[in-house]
């Protein structure tokens, strides 16, 4: 305890400074524990706990038993932290479904993972600082407050990387079952038995879209209409270019014309318009191979080129300025 104390005074000579952080460090204590005390009592008495880990092997359990303690731990602290707008909720949540976060507590964990990194960042900026005592108060406090915005900052942008990633692989796979799927309803299957199908071929391939087509499969045989399914898939995704094929499969269902021939004929618009997609980016080529050149290639070629000639040429007037008139 003496250690502790001597360690306070050292950061905080304040008197009224060193109560305010004892007694802001045990109401922060208090609470921490309070909100473990309350989780562990959530997780011993939820039957449905229970029965799953009666049911599920322990292999199972014991990699994602500390993922939910965690997301139940920082979902109870974070109830208090969610935005008051709608609107911004609906943004954070649509991120989140299209990074593929779908859980029910996604939302409260995700604004509880910045407040506790922020929290984070900035009493350890803290901490460094006050080693260093070259520096004033003020850029301590700026130092702090920059690594709390930090703190919360990063989880937007790895949140955004997220979605790129997961959605470039739904692009990628979105071709190969797109043909594949043609060809299963050409040959007789039903729409559902082709998504089926597609799905369980781009299981190694392409596993995020063969778990969204087997998310769409359990939806329908749960007795969620086929429209609302396909919607669904629109929203987890939120890709063009499955919207598109979503949206003319409804139209379908609803008149009744043919699944193959609509099938069909979108594929074909699809492969032109990845046709003119890649024309687009190799007519960019030119235009951005300009710096690369100017900065890299050009000045090597030059040396290459012209340093021979520029050295002949500074010996030449070299040996005419020293055998020039006495």
């Amino acid at each position: 305890m003496d250690v502790v104390l001597d360690l306070l005074q050292s950061y905080v000579p304040d008197p009224d400074g060193q109560r305010f952080v004892l007694v802001g460090a045990a109401a922060l204590i208090v609470f921490l524990f309070a909100i473990g005390v309350t989780s562990l009592v959530n997780i011993a008495t939820d039957p449905v706990r229970r029965r799953l880990g009666t049911i599920a092997p322990a292999s199972s359990n014991e990699a994602s038993g500390r993922s939910d303690t965690f997301a139940s731990w920082v979902h109870g602290a974070a109830n208090h932290l969610l935005p008051t707008k709608g609107a911004e909720r609906e943004k954070v949540q649509r991120q989140l479904t299209h990074a593929g976060f779908r859980a029910p507590n996604a939302l409260a964990v995700f604004y509880g993972t910045k407040t506790c990194l922020a929290a984070g960042l900035g009493l350890a900026a803290f901490i460094f600082t006050r080693l260093l005592p070259e520096l004033s108060s003020n850029q301590i406090f700026f130092y702090t407050m920059l690594a709390g915005a930090a703190g919360l900052v990063v989880p937007n942008m790895a949140l955004r990387h997220c979605v790129e990633r997961r959605q470039r692989a739904l692009r990628n796979g979105f071709p190969d079952a797109l043909d594949m799927l043609v060809i299963c309803v050409e040959a007789g299957l039903g729409l559902t038995a082709a998504i089926q199908r597609v799905g369980d071929e781009l299981r190694f391939s392409h596993p995020e879209l063969a778990s969204e087509l087997a998310l769409v499969n359990a939806e329908t045989r749960a007795g969620v209409e086929r429209e609302a399914a396909l919607k669904s898939l629109t929203e987890r995704t939120g890709l063009d270019d499955i919207r598109g094929l979503v949206s003319l499969l409804i139209q379908t269902l609803r008149f009744g014309t043919s699944v193959a021939d609509t099938l069909r004929v979108y594929s074909e618009e699809f492969r032109d318009k990845r046709m003119q997609a890649a024309e687009e980016q190799a007519a960019k080529v030119g235009t951005k191979l300009i710096f690369p050149l100017v900065f890299c290639l050009f000045p090597s070629f030059f040396v290459v080129a012209i340093g021979p000639a520029i050295i002949r040429i500074i010996d030449v007037f070299g040996q005419l300025a020293t055998s020039g008139p006495k």
